[in-house]
């Protein structure tokens, strides 16, 4: 532990390489997405589990969560699990590259339902930064248009970035009255029902799809939430929370050279210039967001 206080840039690594094997592993899964999704909620609730209820305070506040706080949380879960289901099926239909790019293009869309729906201001500069990155999200559709991966994963990825943005607005109200464990222990649970549901609705059988879908859901689970999402929290102990959400811009890149190495997607020179603006305006609005701050 003391080297790595020591050395924290090893853990903002660490979390990188996390995140950024989600895609990957989910590009081997055999299984529906919603099946696989499930199975990454279910090893999740699983794990956490008995670390959220040995802890005293934890069992007492989530006893006494108001029924408001409750049902936001379960809502944000509905969201996140919208979200996996979108975001696993848009990687059958496009490359990673393309994928990891739109998704992250999450914090622009949270600007702009604090703009509409939480009726906060913009100012010129942060339109500029959302007008760059939905341009540089145009240029990857477009370069997918005619392509074999097709647009249809493209705009399963946008649409799986605006439901992670509605769970982290939602979150953002939650989360100025409950604690990060038991809100996000509620919205794991509440995500893990809904995808069962969905497994439930669609016909899925959970075991019909051999050790696939559960071994990449124990990954992904393991690698891209626990030791992925948690270890940058952890590093919010050691650099700014403007440098930790600009780290985890890297997963695109970091996604695509892995999908490069593994499944030979080369990027072409539009999916290229695409992601140069897409990474380039949220990284501008995550700086303007830090200024405003300060």
């Amino acid at each position: 532990m003391k080297f790595i206080e020591k050395n924290p840039m090893i853990m903002i690594v660490a979390g990188v390489l996390g995140i950024s094997l989600s895609s990957i592993f989910v590009k081997f899964s055999t299984a529906p997405s919603a099946v696989t999704a499930a199975y990454r909620l279910l090893w999740t609730v699983l794990i956490l589990t008995p670390v959220v209820f040995s802890k005293r305070e934890t069992r007492k506040e989530l006893k006494t969560l108001s029924a408001k706080n409750v049902v936001l949380s379960i809502v944000s879960g509905v969201f996140l699990a919208i979200h996996f289901v979108l975001w696993f099926e848009s990687l059958s239909h496009t490359t990673v590259a393309s994928s990891t790019t739109i998704v992250c293009t999450e914090v622009i869309w949270v600007a702009l339902g604090y703009f509409i729906v939480l009726k906060g201001r913009l100012s010129i500069r942060a339109v500029v930064a959302i007008a760059v990155t939905l341009a540089g999200s145009g240029l990857i559709a477009y370069s997918d248009f005619s392509g074999e991966a097709g647009i249809y994963g493209d705009i399963l990825a946008l649409l799986a970035a605006i439901a992670v943005a509605v769970y982290t607005l939602i979150g953002g109200v939650v989360r100025k009255e409950v604690s990060t464990t038991a809100y996000t222990y509620i919205v794991y649970v509440s995500c893990a029902v809904v995808l069962l549901g969905t497994c439930l609705v669609q016909g899925y059988n959970m075991i019909s799809y051999g050790f696939s879908a559960p071994v990449v859901g124990f990954l992904l689970s393991l690698f891209s939430t626990i030791l992925g999402h948690s270890i940058f929290s952890f590093c919010l102990k050691y650099f700014s929370p403007s440098f930790v959400s600009a780290s985890k811009l890297c997963e695109p890149v970091v996604s695509a050279l892995f999908a490069m190495a593994i499944f030979a997607e080369i990027p072409n020179l539009i999916q290229i210039a695409g992601a140069v603006l897409v990474i380039g305006g949220v990284l501008y609005y995550s700086y303007l967001e830090k200024r405003k701050e300060s």
